[in-house]
């Protein structure tokens, strides 16, 4: 059996890293693209090398640009790639544009697609990532969930058929590779922290990093909280918080350290011993939940709703008021763990559920 996957932001790289296991210790084949989308070390090659995901057979080089360009760009160049392979599969993760334009690409050339990560939705069309998801489950012949919530989401826009809820990938990374993070990675000393006495904050989607407003509230309910901060600060938000003057605004940041981003394997060492984590990342939120870390998640929906639901994620949106009210509640009392959540995302095993179904069904 032949996959052709596509991948080409950080948090895909993490999704396909367990299924690229999977399909390689099964003895097929994967034809690896990565887009391009990101395309520095720091956001991409550095997740291959953790992660042990082998070296894509072709990079496009897309890199940055209107979501227009930029998805006009991959359409292009995932169409050679795939005329030329021709897969069995089409294997796409998320909603990103490389994920939109692979399977829409394949779509037009009647090849089966399989998206890893279907029916997820926020149900804001303000967010180019809920177009993405969308287009992408109505174009697929194979749709892997991670949560029964989105299963049902499927249901509800007619589409039932080679359906299956197999647990999140995301999930299977974290259980695979937390040991090796907590043994190689020495974060946690280089920034001179210690467990459970610091936040982790992260923000890059473009709701609060291109508006100005949005981008000032989160800074200054940062520098309220008071508490000491790791901040593994965005390329586009650090140039949105240059262009914006927010860094004349809050001179030294005092609470915050700012930091490059990470690697995967640093991440989940910071992630695992905050004590709370303010984010707009989806995985993140996620991950915090697989941790059992309270999570603000600075937007004003989310498609992970089981962890709002279970009491470990509270929405804030970018108001100050509200990520400052969200942090003391749970500095004051911390979430129950209960056995009915505890395997909300499966059990570990769905890269090896979506290899199985792609071979039984190609």
């Amino acid at each position: 059996m032949k996959v052709l996957s596509v991948v080409g932001a950080r948090p895909q790289f993490i999704k396909a890293a367990p299924v690229s296991r999977v399909l390689h210790l099964a003895g097929h084949d994967e034809y690896l693209v990565h887009t391009g989308q990101h395309y520095d070390y720091g956001m991409s090659q550095v997740f291959f090398d953790e992660l042990g995901i082998p070296a894509p057979d072709i990079n496009l080089g897309i890199g940055s640009g209107s979501h227009g360009w930029q998805t006009g760009q991959m359409l292009v160049g995932v169409e050679k790639v795939i005329e030329q392979e021709q897969p069995d599969w089409v294997l796409v993760y998320g909603d990103t544009n490389s994920t939109l334009a692979a399977a829409l690409v394949a779509a037009k050339l009647n090849l089966p697609i399989a998206h890893v990560e279907a029916g997820l939705r926020s149900f804001n069309r303000k967010m180019p990532e809920e177009h993405n998801r969308v287009l992408t489950d109505h174009c697929s012949d194979l749709l892997f969930c991670p949560t029964l919530t989105a299963v049902d989401n499927l249901g509800k826009e007619g589409i039932s058929e080679n359906v299956f809820m197999v647990g999140d990938t995301m999930y299977d990374a974290v259980l695979q590779f937390s040991d090796l993070a907590r043994r190689r990675s020495t974060i946690l000393e280089s920034l001179s922290i210690k467990p459970q006495e610091y936040f982790l904050a992260t923000v890059h989607r473009p709701y609060n990093t291109d508006d100005r407003n949005h981008l000032h509230d989160i800074l200054a309910a940062l520098v309220e909280v008071n508490v000491p901060i790791v901040f593994p600060v965005h390329p586009r938000t650090r140039q949105k918080m240059i262009d914006f003057g927010l860094f004349d605004m809050y001179p030294g940041f005092r609470n915050l350290q700012m930091i490059a981003p990470v690697g995967y394997l640093d991440m989940l060492v910071l992630e695992e011993n905050a004590q709370v984590i303010l984010t707009d990342s989806g995985g993140i939120q996620k991950e915090a939940f697989f941790f059992r870390v309270p999570c603000v998640t600075m937007r004003t929906e989310t498609e992970w709703v089981e962890t709002v639901e279970s009491g470990w994620n509270i929405l804030t949106g970018a108001n100050k008021t509200q990520i400052v009210e969200a942090v003391n509640s749970f500095l004051s009392a911390i979430p129950h763990v209960d056995e009915e959540s505890k395997n909300i995302y499966g059990s570990g095993d769905a890269a090896e559920k979506i290899c199985d179904f792609l071979w039984r069904m190609r």
